[in-house]
């Protein structure tokens, strides 16, 4: 009975012992004769021991039906014996336990009953009190209520194991009644079995306050330095997050057991301090002169090997285990479900599955934690199928349901979807409100929003959460509008929505860009006082900085006290992803000089940024620290190295970062091959195409995207026909505009406009966007081609008429055929539409600075001396044959003006600047806005030869490298 009372229960055979030391240590009424074995005659004292020995052994096979027959025919052979009424209280305490510990109400009833029937045995209060505890334990508290009030004159036990009853079918509110009950209306005192249980309620309440005064009372009754009861109040002030408090009280404790320890640890797992309660546990198994060493148990490392999950720490959880094996725990099963649950939470699944198949003894929580930690939907529905066809001894339940749900994501997983679906309602959990939110939220995830609306209208009592799965799920669904309807549906329904609600509207408006509705949801939050949530609050940040609203976004994130790393990442990614990547970079070194690590999502953020600027040598920098914080391990942050390599025109570190991965990804693979694309190595990337298959990886769209751009940049127009077949027949794949838009712009920069054209009417299933469009015009441009490029023209003005840069691609067709009306024409059209054209803008990175130029700038401090070493370097690259291309010039002014203009571009500026400020044989990189022209183009060839210099120049279409006069694009781009 009293073990009920502890925070973790004591193995069956000691409660006796246990009960009799209470007994001993309180005053009782009870009859010493009732305890006293030597009551027993010794003539008979063989027989007894027998009978005892057979109950017992009935009882641990669990044989209760036959164990109850035989006291029930002993009772009735020889009712009268004082011996005999001994033996049969025993035997029925014996089997009362035995029905509590294995959830048999059925026999426990009918000792009652039997119990109940006899004058001697309705009156003996241990028997009695264990009554209430194997109800209790068979989880019906109503019938111990009915016990106990049943007693005309109850002792301290009996409320105790009332209020055990109450505690461990967590109905704390009423554990907290008897106890008022208990205290106001008797004379009793509570004790150290009390007090836990009812600590155990307050912090089950979030009832600070009266928990507090209980703390008082139990120094009033000086049983503050119990250890059990020390044991609850340090859990009690360790759930309302008061870690200090507990850790006084843990310090202070007179006495200390295992228990003590377990509790202090747990307190800090729950309050997020994980290093501090790894120090604990060193701690506990030192020796001192006080308490000794404690060795861990199952209650610690159960406690421990979660937090290495959360927090992803596998060196720790390996220690861990490492521990459970020299304790010889690790075949305990919840030690083995929580260590699968480590590994496949730290992304080893294979460590897990080797624990998994090891285990001899699976229960439901062995498959359900191996389900959950597939993240592929073929690991995980092969696991389930294996489970149901593993027979009746584990049986499937919600949380496998909840668990193989998560998979289905996407269009593809719909019918694997449907399949569990129908599974669930054969087995009738759908009618578990998490299992129905579940499936409502996986339907709109895999795009099938009818068959959402239809289990969502299936659900009878639809609850806050059951509205949230459906507004979630729209949210994330094509059309995100519907979440805002469905959210005022759910407000005509009478429901208020809560913090899960209005961060699933924030989203649906971030992606709609709606920052009017959204500031209405902003509102609310305030209103509500919901921003105190963090994750609500970083939904505010995503959604002023969608919209564009950064000066607010930034005002919102310097208000916040404590900021998380998720919200520097939020605020960082935005600014990247609204172009301003020297305030990301910015952001970054202030949040690491605020102390906060960087995580992986930090780094990719990093590289995004280097990528942007570009900056090779900031790139270079945070390809150390990753390396040195162990980062680049995560397949995002290895692309992201790959690609930040590859935009800042060195393939060959690009290469290099791949080829050092221990484990190449076909999203790195994806990378490498789009990096040697947009360098305009095709051969390179078709060698790495046919590698990647080779070993194992299958191309998806994103490969065939990489090929395609490689060929497309090299004239290989048989080769990427080729690429786009193999795409659609051999692979299955459908290939998106993007794909298209590689290989219409490889047969129209290749002169094959009509061919392109073809491919635009008959081969695509999509209309063609603006950026075929505008390819098309450009080819028409490159080939001279008025009649299908006005055409062309025409349907980009259609689809993008306020954009300028469809306008100076028809005027420069005009110019490249010497039509002047034409060229004033559009002009003139541009200017009453306000429009402008970008100028032409390249930068430079000298010593980690970004030096930029704009075509025909006159304010720089160092423009003599660029004009100075350029008209120096124009004569050099004369002598060598170049001459100025004026064709590139599109205004009609005279030749010399011509050849003026060309001296300002941009590219020519940053180049001359480069080779003022940087030593002899220093590689200079250029990074341009528009596409290089062909006289610029010409002039780098040159000045590579004659300076001697590698020149990289990054157009806004491929990278141009130019070496001893040549350049990697064959002159062809």
């Amino acid at each position: 009975m009293a073990s009920v009372l502890l925070p973790l229960p004591l193995p069956l055979p000691q409660l006796s012992t246990l009960f009799d030391c209470c007994r001993s240590r309180k005053e009782s009424s009870f009859p010493r004769a009732v305890y006293n074995s030597n009551a027993i005659s010794s003539n008979s004292g063989n027989a007894h021991h027998f009978f005892l020995g057979r109950i017992s052994g009935l009882c641990e096979t669990g044989n209760l039906q036959e164990s109850f027959r035989v006291v029930e025919e002993f009772a009735g052979d020889d009712k009268e014996s004082s011996d005999a009424f001994v033996l049969v209280r025993e035997a029925l305490g014996l089997l009362l336990q035995a029905s509590g510990r294995r959830n048999d109400i059925g026999i426990g009833r009918k000792i009652h009953q039997l119990v109940s029937g006899s004058t001697r045995l309705r009156n003996d209060d241990v028997l009695c009190t264990r009554i209430i505890t194997m109800y209790a334990m068979c989880g019906s508290p109503n019938d111990s209520r009915s016990v106990f009030d049943a007693f005309r004159k109850k002792n301290l036990f009996q409320w105790n194991a009332v209020i055990s009853s109450y505690s461990r079918n967590e109905l704390y509110h009423e554990v907290l009644e008897m106890f008022i009950k208990m205290i106001s209306e008797t004379d009793l005192l509570p004790d150290n079995f009390t007090f836990p249980c009812v600590i155990k309620a307050y912090s089950a309440i979030s009832d600070i306050g009266i928990g507090l005064a209980v703390h008082g009372l139990i120094v009033k009754t000086g049983l503050v330095k119990d250890v059990f009861v020390g044991n609850a109040l340090v859990l009690f002030y360790g759930t309302h997050g008061f870690v200090s408090d507990a850790l006084k009280l843990f310090e202070v404790m007179p006495e200390r057991s295992l228990v003590s320890w377990n509790s202090m640890i747990r307190v800090f797992t729950d309050n997020g301090f994980s290093e501090e309660s790894f120090l604990l546990l060193g701690e506990m198994m030192e020796d001192d002169d006080d308490d000794g060493a404690f060795m861990p148990d199952v209650a610690t490392l159960v406690t421990l090997l979660p937090v290495c999950a959360r927090e992803r720490e596998i060196k720790a959880g390996k220690s861990v285990h490492g521990l459970a094996v020299k304790l010889s725990l690790d075949k305990e099963l919840v030690v083995n479900n929580a260590l699968m649950d480590m590994y496949s939470k730290c992304g080893l699944i294979n460590e897990a599955q080797v624990i998994f198949k090891l285990n001899n003894n699976k229960n439901v929580v062995s498959w359900n934690t191996m389900i959950g930690g597939f993240s592929d939907i073929h690991g995980t529905f092969d696991l389930l199928r294996q489970m149901l066809a593993g027979g009746e001894d584990v049986k499937v339940d919600e949380v496998t349901i909840l668990n193989a749900v998560p998979v289905c994501f996407d269009e593809s997983a719909l019918p694997s979807l449907k399949e569990l679906h129908c599974y669930s309602l054969k087995q009738e959990f759908v009618h578990d409100e998490l299992v129905a939110n579940a499936f409502v939220a996986s339907y709109a995830k895999c795009g099938s929003l009818s068959y959402a609306e239809r289990v969502f209208r299936g659900i009878a009592s639809k609850t806050v959460n059951s509205w949230n799965a459906l507004i979630g799920g729209y949210s994330q669904s094509g059309d995100p509008r519907l979440s805002l309807d469905v959210h005022l549906q759910m407000k005509n329904s009478g429901l208020l929505p809560d913090m899960f609600t209005v961060s699933s509207l924030l989203s649906a408006c971030s992606q709609l860009k709606s920052l009017r509705l959204g500031k209405e949801v902003h509102g609310f939050i305030v209103r509500n006082r919901l921003e105190r949530d963090l994750f609500v609050y970083i939904s505010v940040l995503s959604l002023y900085i969608h919209c564009g609203e950064l000066f607010t976004a930034q005002v919102l994130f310097d208000a916040m006290e404590d900021k998380s790393l998720v919200s520097w990442n939020t605020v960082i990614s935005g600014y990247l992803q609204n172009g301003f990547p020297e305030r990301a970079l910015f952001l970054f070194r202030e949040m690491v000089l605020y102390g906060i690590q960087p995580c992986e999502i930090s780094m990719m953020s990093v590289f995004g940024a280097c990528s942007l600027l570009p900056s090779l040598r900031l790139g270079r920098e945070a390809h150390a620290y990753a390396l040195k914080r162990s980062l680049e391990e995560d397949a995002f942050v290895a692309c992201s190295t790959i690609d930040m390599y590859a935009k800042n025109g060195s393939v060959a570190l690009s290469l290099k970062a791949f080829n050092g991965l221990k484990e190449k990804s076909a999203a790195s693979w994806n990378a490498v091959i789009m990096g040697c694309g947009i360098h305009g190595r095709a051969k390179e990337a078709m060698v790495l195409f046919e590698e990647m298959q080779r070993t194992g990886h299958s191309p998806d769209e994103l490969t065939f995207l990489g090929v395609l751009t490689a060929c497309n940049h090299s004239g290989l127009i048989h080769e990427g026909l080729r690429y786009l077949d193999e795409m659609k027949h051999s692979c299955g794949l459908k290939p998106s505009l993007k794909h298209y838009a590689c290989v219409i712009d490889m047969l129209g920069r290749a002169g094959q406009l009509d061919e392109a054209l073809r491919v635009v009417k008959e081969e695509m299933s999509e209309e063609p966007d603006v950026g075929i469009w505008n390819s098309l015009l450009s080819s028409c441009r490159i080939h001279q081609n008025l009649e299908m490029g006005e055409k062309v023209a025409a349907k980009l003005f259609e689809l993008e008429p306020e954009k300028a840069e469809n306008y100076v691609l028809l005027s420069n067709l005009y110019a490249g055929l010497g039509k002047w009306d034409g060229v004033r024409k559009v002009r003139q059209r541009m200017k009453e539409m306000s429009l402008r054209k970008d100028a032409g803008c390249s930068w430079i990175e000298l010593n980690g600075k970004v030096f930029s130029f704009v075509v025909g700038e006159s304010s720089s401090d160092d423009l003599e001396e660029i004009k100075s070493l350029w008209s120096i370097t124009e004569t050099e690259i004369r002598k060598m044959g170049y001459r100025p291309d004026t064709n590139s010039v599109h205004h009609d002014i005279s030749e010399e003006e011509k050849i003026e203009q060309l001296r300002g571009h941009s590219e020519k500026l940053a180049i001359t600047y480069g080779l003022i400020k940087t030593s002899e044989g220093t590689a200079l990189r250029v990074y341009k806005n528009l596409r290089i022209c062909v006289d610029c183009h010409n002039a780098a060839k040159l000045i590579s030869k004659v300076m001697k210099r590698e020149i990289v120049v990054r157009d806004n279409k491929i990278f141009h490298h130019f070496k001893n006069g040549f350049c990697s694009c064959g002159d062809y781009w």
